[in-house]
C-alpha cells in the first residue's frame, strides 16, 4: 500500500497561473487596484517602498509527502516534504499596477535527521 499526502497553502487563485498567464491579466500602467484585487483577493502582504507606492503579495505552496515518510522505523526520525511555492508581487503606483513578477519555485521542508 501507498500512501501520499499533499498540502496547499495560500492563495488558490494562483494554482493555475503561469507568468505567461499573469502577463494576459496584467498590463503596467493600465490594470487598477480594484482589478488585480478582483482577480486574485486580498493579498497575503502588503509593504509600501520608500517613495509610498503600495506593494501586494501573494503566495502559494503546495507540497506532498516524499517516500521517506512512508518508511518503517526510518520516518521516527524525520520527515520530508517537496513541492513549489508560486509568489505573485505587485505594485501600484497611484492604484494602478507600475510593476509586477510572477515566480515559480521549488520548496523542500525536513524536520529531524533530515534537515
Amino acid at each position: 500500500m501507498i500512501l501520499t499526502g499533499c498540502a496547499s497553502s495560500g492563495n488558490q487563485s494562483l494554482k493555475n497561473e503561469t507568468p505567461a498567464t499573469i502577463q494576459s491579466k496584467i498590463t503596467k500602467g493600465v490594470t487598477t487596484k480594484n482589478q488585480v484585487r478582483a482577480m486574485f483577493g486580498d493579498p497575503a502582504k502588503t509593504s509600501f517602498t520608500d517613495k509610498g507606492n503600495m506593494i501586494w503579495e501573494y503566495d502559494l505552496a503546495d507540497v506532498s509527502g516524499d517516500a521517506v515518510n512512508y518508511i518503517p522505523i526510518v520516518n521516527l526520525f524525520g520527515s520530508s516534504s517537496s513541492g513549489t511555492k508560486k509568489q505573485l508581487i505587485v505594485m501600484f503606483k497611484k492604484d494602478v499596477v507600475f510593476q509586477y513578477s510572477m515566480s515559480n519555485s521549488p520548496v523542500a521542508i525536513k524536520t529531524g535527521l533530515f534537515k
